[in-house]
């Protein structure tokens, strides 16, 4: 799911796995993407992105695959809804926070902490 590669410049950032390009996700869109396995949702709120793991607490659906709404993302399967600059629980269904990730933009790569 990455666009980013291993070699590209600014790779290597410790502790860190490129994501995606900056390019690659418009302001106000959220996509997955593989880190180390896992799938994490990064979100771009009006050109600063975000990252949260890709799992609503409630029934382990794919926050990914709702509806970003400023910073809130909202869970496709009940609705739950979470805040992408944190993982906090906001409403809904849903029993706790999601796990947020770190996140570092250099250059055009957008990378996460592993």
């Amino acid at each position: 799911m990455t666009d980013a590669r291993p070699g590209d410049a600014g790779a290597g950032v410790a502790g860190f796995v490129p994501a995606l390009r900056v390019s690659d996700l418009a302001p106000g869109t959220m996509r997955w993407v593989a880190v180390e396995r896992e799938r994490v949702l990064v979100a771009n709120v009006d050109g600063t992105f975000y990252a949260i793991e890709d799992v609503c607490g409630h029934r382990r659906e794919s926050l990914s695959k709702g509806t970003i709404f400023g910073y809130v993302v909202e869970c496709p399967l009940h609705f739950a809804c979470f805040d992408v600059r944190s993982g906090k629980f906001l409403s809904g269904p849903a029993s706790a926070d999601v796990p947020p990730r770190e996140v570092l933009v250099e250059g055009e790569t957008v990378y996460i902490k592993k």
